[in-house]
């Protein structure tokens, strides 16, 4: 069985409600995620440096934090992201286009209700925009 051509990214947003510059922030987000969790990713395999939806979501948030302090949930908003599971069609869009892998345990349900974005957003931030000293963002939510 031959793999379809990948589609290009235009091609693969323009299916989508979300805009272009959210497939930007979710490639640069997984990028930031995985070196977070891998401090030499460029030493690993891909099979190695490969990442949950959880990981994934969690990594993405502090990304938005650290790259937008106070402004990103206003930013997220903006390109219709409102819950993890955006995340997770912004990333299975991608997969689907040909340009992300997953593994065949990774399902779009890895992305379900990781956190809540009220209580993810709603954290203090001093003016480089990282969470506030001795604030910690809430933890990750264990909703059944």
């Amino acid at each position: 069985m031959t793999q379809a051509e990948p589609k290009s990214l235009q091609e693969i947003v323009s299916a989508t409600r979300y805009p272009l510059d959210a497939f930007h922030f979710v490639r640069r987000g997984l990028d930031f995620a995985v070196h977070r969790i891998h401090q030499n990713p460029e030493a690993l395999t891909e099979q190695q440096r490969h990442i949950s939806g959880q990981q994934l979501s969690e990594g993405l948030r502090d990304f938005a934090i650290e790259q937008y302090g106070w402004m990103a949930r206003t930013v997220l908003t903006r390109w219709n992201i409102h819950r993890t599971e955006d995340f997770g069609h912004i990333v299975f869009a991608m997969v689907d286009g040909g340009l992300m892998q997953a593994t065949e345990r990774d399902t779009i349900r890895d992305f379900d209700a990781v956190f809540d974005f009220d209580a993810a957003f709603d954290v203090p931030v001093n003016l480089e925009g990282v969470p506030a000293e001795g604030v910690e963002p809430d933890p990750v939510s264990q909703q059944d």
